[in-house]
């Protein structure tokens, strides 16, 4: 009896090893951690689209010393040096000027500098009745008594109003034809006279 149970001990023994070697539970099954959600859409920087203001318009001033009955001028002209293409109504100062000599402001075809030809063809033509507004005319002697004329001020100075465009008329187109210019020029008391012609030079847009 005591044989037979030695003989058994080895297989008990080889039983309760493997019991204790097995596990208690079953076998987890890892699992991932999770997925992060997206990150937002980042929001636009982009600035917001303005329309472009047109640049403003520049004043440009000539000048001309004259002599004239033995007296010195120093002739001075301001007007804007660009303008609309299809036309405006624009600003035009002077200073200097000899007061007994009347004078046009207008807009006109120039050849060459100041006094070489006479400024012309003019918008609105040669208009003694101030009628179109492309001229203006000052003078002490009969200023102010027709539309778009008046006097002069202290010092030979004045400030008028004209309409100015690119087409001239007769072909004659400002920047394509011929070249243009806001300009005084003496009146038709004395239209000869290239003493006054005092010129800005203007480009339409």
């Amino acid at each position: 009896m005591r044989t037979r149970t030695r003989a058994l001990l080895p297989a008990l023994a080889a039983t309760a090893l493997t019991l204790a070697l097995a596990p208690t539970g079953s076998a987890s099954t890892p699992t991932s951690a999770p997925a992060a959600a997206p990150a937002p859409a980042p929001a636009s920087t982009l600035a917001p689209v303005s329309t472009p203001t047109p640049a403003p318009t520049a004043d440009a001033t000539a000048r001309r010393t004259i002599t004239d009955g033995g007296k010195t001028y120093h002739l001075a002209l301001t007007a804007p040096d660009t303008a609309a293409k299809a036309g405006a109504n624009v600003t035009v100062s002077g200073t200097g000027y000899n007061t007994s000599q009347g004078i046009y402001v207008g807009l006109c075809a120039v050849d060459g500098a100041p006094g070489a030809n006479k400024p012309t063809p003019c918008l609105g033509g040669q208009d003694q009745s101030g009628t179109t507004g492309a001229s203006h005319w000052v003078s002490n002697v009969g200023g102010g008594t027709v539309p778009n004329s008046s006097r002069f001020g202290a010092n030979g100075s004045f400030s008028v109003k004209i309409h100015v465009k690119a087409d001239l008329g007769g072909g004659n187109v400002c920047g394509e034809t011929v070249e243009c210019a806001i300009v005084t020029r003496a009146d038709h008391f004395d239209s000869g006279d290239r003493k006054y012609d005092v010129h800005v030079p203007v480009t339409f847009q």
